[in-house]
């Protein structure tokens, strides 16, 4: 059984599946894996036919925090401020910072299939009084929860610590405020100037009543609250949030001993790493998620995030790399293994469920779908680069037949992805301009070995099989020639690029081959290996 399935054997009756996430400002493309593994969760949950709820929230009364996201006029002023209270910076009709930032993100759910059930934010809940029962209790057991910071984190706070932060009524401002008193129905606040070192606090203090909007929990307070407000049973996060004493840590105490529910299941997921490192939203680091869903068509992306288990991190770099591609072949793969296919080399167990849960409809006929034909994203790629070709009728010759309308909807996704990868992402050996006449330099550096080799592949092609009728076919017998005449496949490869691109790099090889007239390959190759002489 894959993951999610294993998970929703182990429960019974409704389930709520729950996240949420503070619009702090361009959502970077790993953000989208939380989403995605609770889309799987509640897929797994409606097969075992248990009546599942998934919700999607917005913290949006957390404070501005991110200096790098605002222009420099608007830093003094907006850094601490709600980001619900924050204007946008981006005049396209959104009612703030954070819904505008939320917005583009959540846009890209339907895309990728993820259909939460509803959606809440919490600057319009807190001002219902939904959160105002959890903010009582918080600071009656104010007491209580500064000893379980200090119990589950080592974190102590002064006695005089409240769990609540208050929107100041003078600046607006929430990240300066602290609360050091609580008379039962009002609070005494202080927005302190230096309390934090990224915002500037007004100075004012006083009473106020801490509800209906005017007073927010603290992060953990709030989450464990939310638990108990939408009766949430599973509510998964990242990896930074399930270290030993932190956030879930303190908010599954705080649920067990302030607001007296069990904590729901969590189950941890890790982080999208670029070049090693984990994207982050404020550092700047990261493809921004619209900008991969351009690129990278819903149902590979699902595959991205569900194809390691929750707990492994992923390494995604696609900027000058051959990142989309890969991601394109391994989904091929588990594609062709679904439906029977021999594959090379090894394949991940529960390669089935994996591939029936990257589909972007959770009704799809799962073995039409990974019988469908889908040409190789890198053999696109390259018929997309040359001149005079038709791209759909190279497919068809491909398949051995004509594209049904799915295959035909699956191509033409691909025409798109490949060439927005090739003007955003490639790498510059993957962009081909192909000589319409012998690189005789190139060719003239070639070793007498590399030579004979492409003699000896031009034979082959020619033999009376007939020339290779794809990228595989072309690749097997680069390889099965080279092997013969013992020849290094580094050196094989450098060969073929002389011939054709005038470098020693290139694409795929097969692939390129496959991609020209087969009369027009097995000219250059003997051309190409005829003794040269420089010009």
């Amino acid at each position: 059984m894959d993951w999610a399935d294993e998970l929703a054997a182990s429960v019974s009756g409704p389930q709520v599946v729950n996240d949420s996430k503070t619009p702090s400002g361009t959502v970077h493309v790993g953000s989208l894996r939380g989403p995605v593994i609770l889309d799987v969760i509640v897929r797994a949950l409606r097969r075992a036919d248990i009546d599942t709820t998934l919700l999607y929230g917005i913290d949006d009364m957390d404070p501005m925090d991110a200096q790098a996201l605002l222009t420099p006029d608007a830093v003094d002023y907006e850094m601490g401020r709600p980001l619900a209270h924050v204007p946008d910076q981006v005049p396209d009709g959104h009612p703030s910072y954070a819904r505008h930032h939320a917005q583009v993100f959540i846009d890209l759910f339907a895309g990728l299939g993820v259909h939460p059930d509803r959606y809440y934010w919490m600057s319009d809940i807190y001002p219902t009084g939904e959160m105002d029962g959890f903010i009582r209790t918080a600071l009656d057991r104010a007491a209580a929860v500064r000893e379980i910071y200090r119990r589950v984190a080592n974190v102590q706070h002064p006695d005089n610590w409240h769990p609540i932060q208050v929107v100041c009524p003078n600046c607006g401002k929430v990240g300066t405020t602290i609360v050091t008193q609580w008379d039962g129905e009002r609070v005494f606040f202080e927005c302190r100037e230096r309390l934090v070192t990224w915002a500037r606090g007004c100075g004012t203090s006083g009473w106020i009543s801490p509800f209906r909007g005017n007073g927010k929990l603290g992060w953990n307070l709030e989450w464990a609250a939310q638990w108990s407000l939408f009766r949430v049973p599973i509510e998964p996060c990242g990896k930074d949030l399930s270290t030993a004493g932190g956030s879930r840590d303190r908010a599954d105490a705080i649920a067990r001993e302030i607001f007296e529910r069990e904590p729901p299941l969590n189950v941890p997921y890790e982080f999208l790493n670029i070049g090693g490192k984990k994207m982050s939203t404020s550092k700047g680091r990261g493809a921004a998620a619209h900008e991969i869903a351009d690129v990278v068509p819903p149902e590979q992306l699902r595959f991205l995030f569900i194809r390691p288990r929750p707990n492994q991190v992923i390494e995604f770099e696609p900027e000058a790399t051959d990142a989309i591609p890969r991601l394109f072949d391994e989904f091929d793969k588990f594609a062709a293994a679904t439906a029977g296919r021999e594959v090379r080399g090894e394949i991940a167990p529960g390669y089935a469920a994996t591939f029936a849960y990257s589909l972007l409809d959770p009704q799809a006929d799962v073995a039409a779908e990974a019988a469908a034909f889908r040409p190789a994203f890198s053999h696109l790629a390259l018929l997309l680069q040359i001149p005079n070709v038709d791209v759909a009728a190279r497919v068809a010759a491909e398949k051995g037949s004509a594209l049904d309308a799915r295959e035909t909807a699956i191509l033409d996704e691909r025409i798109q992805a490949a060439r927005a990868w090739l003007e955003a992402y490639a790498p510059e050996r993957a962009i081909v301009a192909v000589r319409e006449t012998l690189p005789v330099d190139a060719v003239a550096a070639l070793g007498d070995d590399q030579r004979r080799y492409l003699g000896a592949l031009a034979d082959a092609a020619r033999s009376a099989d007939g020339p290779p009728a794809s990228g595989e076919a072309w690749q097997d017998l680069i390889f099965s020639v080279a092997a013969a005449a013992g020849l290094p496949n580094g050196r094989a490869f450098a060969a073929l690029y002389a011939a054709f691109l005038g470098r020693t790099n290139g694409p795929r090889a097969g692939w390129l081959l496959a991609s020209l007239d087969p009369g027009f390959v097995t000219d250059r190759l003997r051309a190409a290996a005829a003794p040269q002489v420089p010009a």
